[in-house]
């Protein structure tokens, strides 16, 4: 599907700004003007300083998922510095730092938003790009950008104790494997099992630690093995080979998956003791066949779970400030992101790219 520039407005937008955006599923990301609104009483401006490069935005702009609508302006890992405020604005100031993530908006009443659970928001959330402005109409753009206007409410507090760029990614794969470790109690006293050392795995297995779980990452890469205990893995764990996988068959409290390609996940079932929980957060393209037995025998239980809301995102980021946890990172240009997206497909980035904004000027 797509929309003309022309038609992404119901109202005209108070000032450009300048991003870049990728005009169809097969054109590459270039440089592209978007309009921003005044803020309005309860708004935030935000000068974007940096933004984390997520899977989910190559997904989007290839139109993988095939419900993009363009042009797309990704980005929803964003830190930046407040730059003014609504008059009704009461947590932030100019001079502020502040975050957006996933989202920016939600219907706010539902039983899920009333509970502070946004990102499950039965009417759906409005996603920080390629979502449906409520204001201005047409599509949200995101973070490839100089700057943002969000809400308060979905804004979000960050500490100048953190290294900014590296921070960034926490505003999506940080929160989406912290919600599910605080969710099911990890914690000390358990055996827990990260599957798989990318964007999310890597998070997993620091908060797992931090968390005081023994932390073990199952990994197809030899090559990894060092990384993931550098990280805060106990052990490593090869998935290849047979006999490693059988040593912890039946051992663990939680997995943790975060792998997006296909995989069997019943090997990683059958890592669960009585009781325990596997939590997918990665996001395979197709349906994942599960044995009946490896769920019966001994009761075990398969999850997913989404990234966290608002209260809770803004819990991980003072958990990582007073724990000085970050992402590891590789900061690019904005002129290279079309080569990152490229690198990402092919695994090669240990372990987020980050985009220093800045580069949108030159």
């Amino acid at each position: 599907m797509s929309t003309s520039t022309e038609s992404l407005f119901t109202s005209t937008p108070a000032r450009t700004v300048k991003s870049w955006a990728a005009q169809s599923a097969t054109s590459a990301l270039a440089p592209f003007s978007i309009g921003r609104r005044e803020p309005l009483p309860q708004d935030v401006v935000i000068d974007i300083l940096y933004c984390g490069v997520c899977h989910s935005d190559l997904h989007q702009v290839r139109n993988e998922w095939h419900n993009s609508v363009y042009p797309v302006v990704p980005g929803h890992e964003i830190v930046g510095r407040v730059v003014k405020t609504g008059s009704d604005v009461t947590k932030f100031k100019a001079g502020d730092l502040a975050a957006v993530g996933c989202m920016v908006d939600s219907c706010r009443v539902c039983a899920s938003c009333r509970r502070g659970l946004e990102q499950y928001c039965e009417k759906f959330p409005v996603l920080t790009y390629n979502g449906a402005d409520k204001v201005l109409g047409g599509l949200t753009f995101g973070g490839y950008s100089e700057s943002i206007v969000v809400d308060e409410a979905f804004t979000l507090k960050i500490s100048d104790k953190l290294d900014l760029a590296a921070t960034a990614p926490l505003l999506c794969a940080g929160i989406t494997t912290y919600s599910p470790l605080r969710h099911w109690k990890v914690g000390p006293g358990q055996k827990v099992g990260i599957v798989g050392l990318g964007g999310l795995g890597h998070m997993g297995v620091k908060f797992a630690r931090a968390f005081g779980a023994h932390v073990v990452l199952f990994t197809t890469s030899a090559s990894k093995i060092d990384d993931g205990l550098r990280l805060g893995a106990h052990e490593v764990a090869v998935s290849k080979d047979a006999e490693q996988m059988k040593k912890h068959a039946g051992t663990l409290d939680f997995v943790l998956d975060a792998v997006s390609a296909n995989h069997d996940i019943n090997a990683y079932l059958r890592l669960l003791k009585l009781d325990g929980t596997l939590t997918l957060v990665g996001a395979p393209e197709a349906p994942l066949p599960v044995s009946a037995f490896d769920l019966i025998l001994p009761r075990r239980s398969f999850a997913g779970s989404g990234i966290g809301g608002i209260a809770e995102t803004q819990e991980m980021l003072d958990f990582c400030a007073d724990h000085g946890i970050v992402s590891d990172i590789e900061t690019i240009a904005i002129q290279q992101v079309n080569e990152a997206y490229d690198r990402l497909l092919k695994g090669d980035v240990r372990y987020r790219f980050v985009i220093d904004m800045a580069s949108l000027k030159q």
